[in-house]
């Protein structure tokens, strides 16, 4: 039996609730795999237990179902593929390629968030250290299906960057990398505040001989001081009681054109109406749109 052409996901971190911001994210996703006869997945991000909420897995799971959502097979945790992790680690340590790092915060402070290569030549023991993979003087690039051409130097713009931290947790680029080959993702609709990251993921996926995704980074919802929606910054959770006129929005935030007639309807409704009707060329062209824009 042949896979899939279109294997996508969505991959919410249980640091808070899902909100509206989250939404926009889950509906583009789910709307680009499902109108292309896709898979659709879900992925816990669980790989931080000292910023996760208490129930917000359960949560998050019974605001998806709320909205309709329906994902496809069983729901991947990342705080269950540790052994994965740990294993191309030391994989890439055993090869010279990435090594241990006892740099303190203090130290990086004037560095504008590239790392200068401190430790890049010690021989310092793997505990009580982080793990840095070595990058390449190198651009990458790749065409995103939104935001078009993106290119960064590692060197030069990001610097060795930690694969594992230091209190033994495993980072956000390795566990996606990883995780969408695991699975066979082969399509990444996802927030534009990760475009940043997609080189490093690029670089990954080249060194461990993975095959790259298409990327699509949707615009953020961004509050009225300028910061995205988003856990930290409290925004509120989506109430149950409104799904409907909530997908609707989310929808025109996305550039589509549902009737009005769409925010009464039953939220299954409202997902079927975006998969006959999807368009990803409406998407805005921008990494952000005001909230107060929205209608």
């Amino acid at each position: 039996m042949s896979s899939p052409a279109y294997i996508g996901r969505f991959a919410p971190t249980p640091s808070g609730y899902l909100h509206f911001g989250s939404l926009v994210a889950a509906l583009a996703s789910y709307l680009d795999a499902r109108a292309n006869d896709g898979l659709w997945l879900l992925r816990m991000e669980d790989l931080d237990p000292p910023r996760e909420v208490a129930g917000a897995q359960s949560a998050i799971l019974q605001t998806l179902e709320n909205y309709g959502f329906e994902w496809d097979g069983d729901m991947v945790r990342q705080s269950e593929r540790h052994a994965a992790y740990a294993e191309v680690i030391d994989r890439l340590f055993e090869a010279g390629l990435a090594y241990a790092c006892t740099c303190s915060r203090k130290q990086l402070e004037d560095h504008q968030g590239v790392y200068p290569g401190f430790c890049r030549l010690a021989q310092h023991p793997q505990q009580d250290a982080a793990i840095r993979i070595r990058v390449p003087e190198l651009e990458y690039h790749f065409i995103d299906r939104v935001q078009g051409e993106f290119r960064q130097h590692l060197g030069r713009e990001v610097g060795d960057f930690v694969i594992r931290r230091r209190d033994g947790l495993y980072a956000y680029q390795l566990a996606v990398v990883l995780d969408d080959a695991w699975q066979g993702v082969n399509q990444v609709v996802r927030g534009a505040d990760l475009l940043d990251s997609t080189p490093r993921q690029l670089y990954l996926q080249e060194l461990l001989g993975l095959s790259q995704p298409r990327y699509l980074h949707v615009p953020l919802i961004t509050q009225p001081d300028g910061h995205k929606l988003g856990k930290s910054y409290r925004s509120p959770p989506l109430p149950a009681d409104r799904a409907a006129p909530l997908l609707t929005r989310a929808l025109r935030a996305l550039g589509q054109e549902p009737p009005e007639t769409l925010a009464d309807a039953r939220p299954r409704d409202v997902l079927d109406w975006g998969i006959a009707h999807w368009d990803p060329t409406l998407i805005p062209r921008s990494r952000t749109i005001p909230e107060a824009q929205l209608r």
